[in-house]
C-alpha cells in the first residue's frame, strides 16, 4: 500500500425514499482509500459509484440517508455526521469533489475567479487580497494561462476543457487530504481527457493527495489508479490492484467488464456487450446479483449471497467461483487474451 489507511467504508446501506417505495442504492457497500493512492471504482451506470462518493462529502439528496455501515476518517465516522456546522469542516477543506459536468458545477452568473475565491476564503480563512493571490496562484498551477484576465471571465467564455480546469482549481483550492474524481473526463474528447487525466496526476504528486476515481471506463483506469474497486448493484464485488485486476480477475461480473473494452475486439466478431440490465434497487435481491446476466452462473448464486474471499493481501472477490467445492471454470478468452498482452509487454519493459 501507499500509505496508511485514510478512508474506510464499511458495510454501507444507503436507501432513497421515492414515491412511498425504498431504493436501496448500496447494500453493504465496504472499500479503503490508502494515503497517497490513487483508488479507482468502476462500475456500470447506476452500481452506486456516485452515491458512495457523495456519502464521504455529506451530499446524499434529502430524500437518502445512510442507514447502516460507518465511514471512518481521521477518528471521526462520517456517516454519523448531520450538522452542516460539521461537514464544512470535512467537505472542500478535507475532502473535495470534481463533478462530471463543469457547467453544472459552476454558477454563470459568478466570474470563475470569485467562485474559487470564496471557496478560499471560507475555508481558509484568509482576506479578500490574501484569497485572489491564492486563486490566481491555483489557476496558474491547472494550466489556466493569463490567470489575472481569466480571472475576470464568467463560465460560457471558457471551452469545456477549460471549465474542467477551473472546476478543478477549486476543488484543489484548499488543499485538501482527499481528492475524489466523478467521471471528470466523460463529457470531453479524448485529447483533451488525456491532458486532464495528466493534470489530476500532477496536482495528486504536487499537493500529496489521495485521490478516489470514479469511472466507467476501464482504458481510463489502467493510466491513473493504483488499486481498483468493481461495483455492481450497489456493492463492492472485487478489489485489487491495477495489475491484479487486469491480469488475475476473479469475479464474473468484472470478466465482462474487461471483456466490453473495445481494444479486446476481434476484427470480423462482433463486440462484446453485457447482456441483460441490472436488478431493481427496489426489490430484494437474492444471492449473486450478477447471476441472471451471468450465463457461467452456479445453481447457487441464484440462492445465497456470495461471501468475500481473499485471492491474495491486497486482492479480494464476492463469487461462489473462489470457493472450494466450485468447479473451475475459465475466464472469457478475450480477458485471457488481455492477461497474455500485458504480461508479454511487462516481459519486455
Amino acid at each position: 500500500m501507499s500509505g496508511a489507511l485514510l478512508l474506510s467504508a464499511e458495510d454501507l446501506v444507503v436507501q432513497f425514499s421515492l414515491r412511498g417505495r425504498k431504493l436501496t442504492a448500496l447494500r453493504g457497500a465496504s472499500l479503503e482509500l490508502f494515503e497517497g493512492e490513487t483508488l479507482a471504482v468502476v462500475g456500470e451506470s447506476g452500481s452506486g459509484k456516485s452515491v458512495l462518493a457523495k456519502t464521504f462529502l455529506g451530499m446524499l439528496d434529502k430524500n437518502g440517508t445512510i442507514t447502516a455501515g460507518s465511514i471512518q476518517y481521521r477518528g471521526k465516522d462520517l456517516a454519523r455526521l448531520s450538522r452542516e456546522r460539521d461537514w464544512l469542516e470535512i467537505r472542500g477543506k478535507k475532502i473535495a469533489m470534481i463533478f462530471q459536468d463543469p457547467m453544472t458545477a459552476l454558477n454563470p452568473l459568478k466570474t470563475i475567479g470569485e467562485q474559487i475565491r470564496e471557496v478560499i476564503e471560507l475555508h481558509r480563512g484568509m482576506d479578500r487580497r490574501q484569497s485572489k493571490i491564492e486563486t490566481l496562484k491555483t489557476l496558474e498551477a491547472v494550466g489556466i494561462q493569463d490567470p489575472e484576465r481569466r480571472y475576470r471571465q464568467y463560465p460560457h467564455e471558457f471551452s469545456g476543457g477549460m471549465r474542467q480546469r477551473v472546476v478543478i482549481a477549486s476543488a484543489v483550492a484548499c488543499k485538501p487530504e482527499i481528492l475524489i474524481c466523478d467521471e471528470p473526463t466523460t463529457a470531453l474528447d479524448v485529447t483533451v481527457q488525456a491532458q486532464i487525466l495528466d493534470l489530476i496526476k500532477a496536482l495528486k504528486a504536487e499537493y500529496a493527495m489521495s485521490v478516489l476515481f470514479i469511472t466507467h471506463d476501464l482504458g481510463v483506469v489502467a493510466n491513473v489508479a493504483d488499486r481498483v474497486a468493481v461495483m455492481y448493484a450497489g456493492q463492492v464485488i472485487e478489489q485489487g490492484t491495477v495489475d491484479e485486476i487486469f491480469t488475475d480477475p476473479r469475479a464474473p461480473y468484472t470478466w465482462a467488464l474487461l471483456a466490453s473494452l473495445p481494444q479486446l475486439g476481434v476484427k470480423g466478431e462482433d463486440l462484446f456487450a453485457i447482456k441483460g440490465t441490472p436488478p431493481s434497487l427496489f426489490k430484494e435481491i437474492k444471492g449473486d446479483a450478477f447471476a441472471p446476466r451471468n450465463p457461467l452462473a452456479l445453481e447457487v448464486d441464484f440462492v445465497a449471497e456470495p461471501p468475500i474471499f481473499d485471492v491474495s493481501p491486497t486482492h479480494w472477490a464476492k463469487t461462489w467461483l473462489l470457493d472450494p467445492r466450485a468447479p473451475a471454470i475459465r475466464p472469457p478468452d478475450s480477458v485471457l487474451r488481455l492477461r497474455e498482452k500485458l504480461l508479454a509487454e511487462r516481459k519486455l519493459s
